[in-house]
């Protein structure tokens, strides 16, 4: 196994590589659409963003629209070459 780069584990949770891999597709998204696009519960989700956030992977902002409560992500630059490696370090496993 010593050819084999270790993977991210932030990005080997099939929720969280869900998240990122969506985000580097739009500026942004919000809270629902994320939530719809995964199939997540609300409490899977939020745990996960935060952990993401704290990485640094991601950026979170909450607002309100109106008096409706908006959380709104965005891919951050560390996040696209965390995935960049991920997806490297990944087809050094199947090549």
């Amino acid at each position: 196994m010593s050819g084999f780069k270790p993977l991210d584990p932030l990005l080997h949770s099939q929720l969280r590589l869900a998240i990122v891999s969506l985000l580097l597709g739009v500026e942004s998204a919000e809270f629902t659409f994320i939530k719809e696009k995964t199939s997540a519960t609300a409490g899977n989700l939020s745990v996960q963003l935060d952990k993401l956030s704290e990485a640094g992977y991601i950026t979170v902002e909450k607002a309100f629209k109106g008096k409706k409560p908006v959380t709104t992500c965005k891919i951050a630059k560390l996040g696209i070459e965390a995935f960049e490696a991920y997806v490297n370090a990944l087809k050094g496993y199947i090549e």
